[in-house]
């Protein structure tokens, strides 16, 4: 028994090691996509000759930084000023419907059909809203903005003439960043996000896969929405939820990957977790709400199978989990391994969970034209998704259990150039408990690396660093930053009145 506990456990590890390798392999499957797949909804229809009515959802709750900016750019949407309607959901608690009440007086004086929907009980949380608002929404096409996008004027004018095809049920545009320079963090946050648009939602577009809306950015045509039985809220992933059910219905939907819709990321790390978090937990219960409906549909299997990975991917951050749990006894049971055994086994699997991710985001930043300038940022962005893993992990385990939850919205601040402040801002994100944990595995890899150093296990130092980097980095910024916020009073802002409007 005591001989073979050690194969069983190294056994474990190497099935751990195969699902990351497996998963990261899989962005090698949507880089082929992406590269042999032809491109669509590049060039845009003819104009209708009747444009019809479209309906502009703005969310909020509790935004009293970016508020007015929304509506502003929303504003200034170039459309038929009677053929456009805007609804401003405010679930908000504070100053923000004040904000809100006093900027759309203003342009209701302007001559906008704009309306200002304020409930108090967020029943449904962000669905619930979209689905009250639905109730009233006069237009047969309805779009959606976030508090923290700012939409170019021309958003509408290249996505409206693609409902011509009677097919289309949803066109998602590609976020772009308003303050992407701002911070190691933010930037390494862009790249991210550009590899889920500019690769994974083109591939699968492209290849005739299903892809998502993502919740805002995007325009549906409003029988899409009713056909696939209306917003429900029984996952934090609304937008996820309610893409593959319209997609089931038999709805096309298309990605636009050369509109880009300007949006702001987040600046707090503790707020950005809380974004992952929500996101990984909403997959998952996707995932467990959909994925038989989707394996018994008759559609291809193709299909099927990059939508059960699609809506599973978020597992990787639990196996990175049990991983960083096991490395350092795997490493203790494999030292004296013949180094041939290390270099056909474990090398190629270390390199399909890593070195395929890199790729990944190296030629995502090649599609959007940065290449090689951003390369420096590489070895961040793979240190930062594992640090998130006890985050995200968590909230994986969370899915697989519980329905719904609370949509606890991650704040924004308006923050877009390098000397806009946060800090003394309200909305502040209070540290979960995964920040001990991430500090534990920091202390842990500086243990297990300095290990290796000194018993010449030289090619696991590249891996262990990157363990090491990423806990540190994720632990650091959690700690660091709530205790500079906490020596400050947040003091109470004025309230924002709407700014000049563009003629029409």
């Amino acid at each position: 028994m005591e001989s073979t506990f050690p194969q069983l456990f190294l056994a474990l590890y190497y099935v751990i090691l195969g699902c990351l390798a497996f998963f990261g392999l899989h962005r090698i499957v949507l880089l082929l996509l992406y590269y042999r797949s032809e491109r669509k909804g590049e060039t845009t229809p003819t104009p209708p000759d009747h444009w019809p009515c479209v309906t502009v959802q703005l969310p909020l709750y509790n935004e009293m930084y970016v508020a007015t900016r929304l509506i502003d750019s929303v504003c200034q949407i170039s459309y038929p000023r009677d053929k456009l309607e805007i609804q401003v959901l405010d679930d908000s608690s504070d100053e923000t419907s004040e904000i809100v009440a006093a900027a759309v007086a203003r342009y209701r004086d302007l001559g906008f059909d704009i309306h200002h929907l304020h409930r108090t009980v967020r029943t449904g949380f962000k669905a619930g809203a979209l689905e009250e608002g639905l109730q009233q929404a006069q237009g047969s096409l309805i779009a959606v903005f976030d508090a923290d996008f700012v939409p170019p004027q021309e958003f509408l004018l290249q996505t409206v003439p693609h409902f011509c095809d009677a097919q289309i049920g949803m066109v998602q545009a590609r976020w772009d960043h308003i303050n992407r320079d701002y911070s190691l963090l933010t930037q390494i946050q862009a790249i991210f996000l550009d590899g889920h648009f500019v690769i994974e939602h083109a591939a699968r577009n492209w290849s005739g896969r299903f892809f998502n809306f993502n919740g805002t950015a995007g325009i549906w045509r409003r029988k899409a929405i009713e056909d696939a039985g209306g917003w429900e809220h029984d996952t934090l992933t609304e937008d996820l939820d309610l893409s593959y059910r319209a997609q089931l219905a038999g709805w096309k939907f298309l990605f636009l990957s050369e509109l880009k819709a300007p949006a702001e990321l987040p600046v707090d790390i503790n707020a950005f977790k809380r974004q992952q978090f929500r996101w990984a937990k909403g997959s998952i219960q996707v995932a467990r709400k959909l994925l038989g409906r989707i394996l018994r549909a008759p559609i291809p299997w193709k299909v099927k199978a990059e939508a059960f990975i699609h809506l599973t991917n978020n597992v990787s951050y639990l196996l990175m989990v049990l991983l960083s749990i096991a490395i350092f006894p795997a490493m203790i049971l494999r030292r004296g391994t013949d180094a041939r055994m290390l270099l056909l086994v474990d090398l190629p699997l270390f390199l399909g969970a890593t070195a395929s991710v890199l790729l990944f985001y190296l030629c995502s930043q090649f599609a959007v034209g940065s290449g090689w300038r951003r390369l420096r940022y590489l070895p961040a962005v793979m240190g930062l998704g594992i640090g998130l893993a006890v985050n995200n992990a968590g909230a994986v385990v969370q899915g697989l259990f519980q329905n719904g939850g609370v949509f606890e919205r991650t704040p924004k601040y308006r923050i877009e150039t390098a000397d806009d402040a946060w800090r003394l801002k309200r909305y502040k994100v209070k540290r979960n408990v995964s920040w001990w944990l991430e500090g534990l595995f920091a202390t842990f890899f500086a243990t297990c690396f300095v290990l290796a150093w000194r018993w010449g296990l030289w090619l696991s130092l590249p891996f262990l660093f990157l363990f090491l980097q990423g806990y540190s980095y994720i632990f650091l910024l959690s700690f660091s930053g709530r205790k500079r916020a906490l020596r400050h009073k947040s003091p109470q802002p004025a309230p924002q009145s709407a700014n000049s409007v563009a003629s029409k």
